[in-house]
């Protein structure tokens, strides 16, 4: 039930206007406080009564895979997860070792790498698997592989779980950390607005972007706009930061950027208005709804107990439904990319809070969302559950899910519509700028329940260049479960999806294997959240593996038929690699054919660069297409990890793919 109060409140802010729904699904209204600032109490209340509920935002997944020393049981599920688990790390220290030995091979394939006839041939039957790319953790590995099943089947449980944890700490260990193992992709940072506080001018900024330089970032999502505080001097906005108004950090960080050859993409809050965190940091009240709502409580949106702020979360929201929402939000977007010479915008908080629509914790009540579900619908949506009600008629149960299911669906389509409508509007502004969004990597269905973010659907339509994933856990395990629909198993078009990494707590190993991982997967890059997390151990990994000056890459977003052709000749110096060493294994006049369809390919990827056309596209397209299934049908190579190399090459030509698609997109209209 609805507090009396908000009854009161929200009939006075509505000049007595009812807000009512037919049948007997009768329930007082949420209420609307006319000042926004009311509702203390009752949120302190409901913190009592819920102090177990964690805002999920602020979660990151546990270990997909935790092994740990011991006797206890290995299931049948553990012993084939494990298995794989260090089968791909296996892959992915073989992979690194690839990419270092080849890095100085021509990208072009020499036919007189191949032996005299018949030789390859021969070495299908698998005798030997001696190769040069073989080193002893990977022996150590295997051999613990090798050996699995008979410490199954004996129960030696102890045995199987410490030969598995030193042979993955084994790889970790030898892991060639000393050179490059980067390629021409994405490597975003965030630089959250603690790190540019504590910076507070210009000249320690720069300090900050030398390290992300040094560390091979070539992209940062600066945080321009948080908790309803724009981090530079605004015309629209209430006020600006108080921490940054002695300077302009956005300006500062766009001049850093263009010194460097950085990206600077400006990271903007949308439609959460506020921060509890925050306050407690310019000594506001606990409850300060943050300058936006303060200013205009009526752009507020509720949960249905007529909170702004739902139990157990610390950010309120602003009601996407609310015209004037949209419009202040749309202005200072324009303001922003009219005012500095950013390379991007990534949408933030592009969705509504957290909910539990199971136990009937549901938000997005504002006064406009309410009015207009009225309109659409005849009924008040604060009347509605999600939760069936057994004083209800059949009819009337169904005719009560139905609206839910609309209720749902219209709360999504103000977010998605906005982002259509944002995204229109800056690329009108600013043609060629990269809009990205920070998602959530969680299923359809519980994004649409319980944060209404449809952002496959902005991936498909285009309103967006890229998605980039919070897909945050502890272990590359829980990262691939989380990634894997989205970059295995969809397609978005000319959308990229970038994965997001988080570094906090995350050890720096495991940090380096989730990149690797990303390496070895049809992606384009990644994004670490955040600098205030970069420590020395991690910046150190990042600087030997990907921060060599003198290796400069082509970047996605500036050049994407630049970034497939460098991204396939990477492919190409690999195959070469192997060739010259004879471990790559194919009947001879097939791999005579192979190796000159591979060269052929490279030169129509260059020229597509140099002189994009639409024919040109369409050969290189059907020259991968073959490329991709003579990998999967005739090449073997002569490694314990074949499938899992094979796998990466075809993944690696997915890419290119995808970054065909983007190049298409923006250089091809």
């Amino acid at each position: 039930m609805f507090h009396p109060q908000f009854v009161t409140a929200f009939a006075i802010l509505l000049g007595g206007l009812a807000l009512a729904t037919p049948g007997r699904a009768q329930s007082p209204p949420v209420a609307e406080s006319a000042t926004g600032l009311e509702h203390s109490s009752n949120e302190l209340a409901g913190v009592q009564l819920a102090v177990d509920v964690i805002d999920p935002a602020h979660t990151v997944e546990p270990p997909g895979l935790d092994v740990r020393s011991g006797n206890e049981a290995i299931s049948p599920f553990l012993d084939l997860a494990m298995q794989e688990e260090l089968s791909k790390l296996m892959g992915r220290f073989e992979g690194a070792l690839l990419h270092s030995y080849a890095s100085t091979q021509p990208a072009e394939l020499a036919l007189a790498s191949i032996r005299a006839p018949g030789s390859l041939s021969a070495s299908l039957s698998g005798a030997g698997l001696e190769t040069p790319l073989t080193h002893p953790a990977l022996e150590m590995a295997q051999q613990t592989l090798n050996d699995w099943d008979d410490l199954i089947a004996q129960r030696n449980y102890g045995a199987a779980r410490q030969r598995w944890i030193e042979a993955r700490q084994a790889l970790w260990n030898a892991f060639p950390v000393n050179q490059s193992l980067a390629q021409a992709e994405v490597r975003a940072m965030w630089l959250d607005r603690g790190t540019i506080v504590r910076a507070g001018s210009e000249e320690n900024l720069a300090a900050v972007f030398d390290r992300l330089a040094a560390a091979g970032i070539n992209t940062i999502f600066f945080e321009a706009i948080n908790a309803g505080y724009p981090i530079y001097p605004s015309r629209i906005a209430p006020q600006q930061n108080p921490l940054t108004r002695h300077w302009d950090p956005l300006a500062s960080a766009v001049r850093l950027g263009k010194e460097r050859g950085i990206e600077v993409h400006a990271w903007v809050w949308l439609f959460a208005a506020g921060n509890r965190r925050h306050n407690s940091l310019l000594n506001l009240p606990t409850h300060y709804p943050g300058p936006l709502i303060n200013a205009n409580p009526g752009w507020a949106a509720y949960d249905r107990q007529g909170r702004i702020v739902p139990v157990g979360q610390d950010k309120p929201f602003l009601d996407p439904a609310n015209p004037e929402v949209r419009s202040y939000l749309m202005r200072m977007l324009q303001e922003l990319v009219t005012n500095y010479d950013v390379d991007g915008v990534q949408f933030d908080y592009v969705r509504y809070p957290f909910q539990d629509p199971g136990v009937d914790r549901t938000y997005g009540y504002g006064t406009a969302a309410r009015l207009r579900f009225r309109d659409l619908t005849g009924v008040d949506p604060a009347v509605l559950s999600p939760r069936d009600n057994n004083s209800l008629t059949p009819y009337e149960q169904r005719r009560q899910r139905q609206l839910w299911h609309r209720w749902t669906e219209f709360r999504m389509e103000q977010v998605s519509s906005f982002v259509a409508e944002a995204s229109q509007m800056l690329r009108q502004k600013r043609p060629g700028m990269t809009i990205s969004a920070a998602v959530f990597a969680k299923s359809t269905h519980e994004r649409i329940h319980k944060i209404q973010q449809d952002w496959e659907t902005w991936a498909q339509r285009g309103d967006v260049d890229w998605i980039v994933l919070m897909s945050y856990a502890m272990d590359t395990n829980r990262f691939e479960q989380l990634i894997h629909p989205w970059v295995l198993e969809s397609n978005y078009g000319s959308t990229l999806i970038i994965p997001g990494i988080r570094l906090l707590n995350l050890p720096e190993m495991a940090a380096l294997d989730q990149i690797q991982t990303l390496r070895d997967l049809p992606v384009s890059g990644y994004a670490l959240f955040a600098a205030d997390n970069l420590q020395q151990g991690i910046q150190t990994l990042l600087s030997n593996t990907q921060g060599d000056a003198d290796i400069v890459y082509s970047l996605p977003q500036q050049q994407p038929f630049n970034t497939a052709a460098e991204r396939y000749q990477a492919l190409q110096r690999e195959w070469g690699w192997l060739l010259s060493h004879d471990q790559l294994l194919m009947p001879e006049q097939q791999l005579v054919q192979w190796v000159e369809d591979v060269n052929k390919l490279g030169d129509q990827l260059a020229e597509l660069a140099e002189n994009p056309s639409h024919r040109q596209l369409q050969e290189v397209r059907s020259q991968l297409d073959q490329l991709d299934q003579s990998i999967s049908s005739d090449l073997t190579v002569k490694s314990q990890q074949n499938n899992y190399r094979l796998q990466t090459w075809q993944h690696r030509l997915v890419t290119i793919k995808h970054l065909l698609a983007y190049g298409e997109a923006r250089e091809l209209p």
